[in-house]
């Protein structure tokens, strides 16, 4: 794992370490405790992809894969505990990147879609990608590290959603889900779609 946090992560994070040195006993773990999951929660590793094809965005738990108008839809559920560094599933220009305020609802809710989101459109050698970050209940930020005309690549670091959340992916046509609901994966190594 790398030990350097993330592009992003907030100055307040390195004050949490500051009253674990104050306090004594149980306090003392708690506030420990309190400090390190802060800090792992800006982590960011490396990683490598598993094969060939159109890469998970985000860590998480995939809750939906569905065909919506002749092209697949797959969305990712993060947890707290996941690494929260978005990537790029393949080769792309950002065509468009639009930041939508909304409510934050829990991520995972039916009707998160409303909830304060970056939309991306990308165009790819597979067609067009629509992707969307959402924050959660929990994430009050999306700090994204590219904007609209920016080319990435496969793999590389797009942004950063700052606690609990969702992204979303409209294939492009004719490319198929490589994973299904209920499976885990990780940004820019799992093999969501070829």
């Amino acid at each position: 794992m790398a030990l350097a946090p993330a592009r992003g992560t907030p100055w307040w994070i390195g004050l949490s370490w500051l009253p674990p040195l104050a306090l004594k006993g149980l306090p003392r773990v708690g506030a420990l405790a309190l400090a390190a999951g802060m800090t792992a929660f800006f982590r960011d590793p490396e990683r490598a992809a598993e094969g060939e094809g159109l890469l998970a965005p985000a860590d998480g738990l995939v809750r939906q894969v569905e065909l919506r108008d002749g092209r697949w839809f797959v969305s990712t559920y993060l947890a707290l505990y996941n690494v929260h560094v978005t990537r790029m599933p393949c080769d792309a220009t950002v065509v468009t990147q639009t930041h939508v305020e909304g409510p934050h609802k829990l991520a995972f809710a039916d009707d998160a879609h409303v909830n304060e989101r970056m939309e991306w459109t990308l165009d790819t050698p597979h067609g067009e990608l629509g992707m969307v970050q959402f924050s959660g209940a929990a994430a009050r930020r999306i700090v994204p590290y590219v904007g609209a005309g920016a080319e990435v690549s496969r793999g590389d670091r797009i942004g950063l959603i700052r606690f609990g959340s969702r992204v979303d992916l409209l294939l492009p046509a004719g490319v198929e889900p490589a994973v299904a609901e209920g499976i885990r994966v990780r940004a820019g190594e799992t093999v969501i779609a070829r």
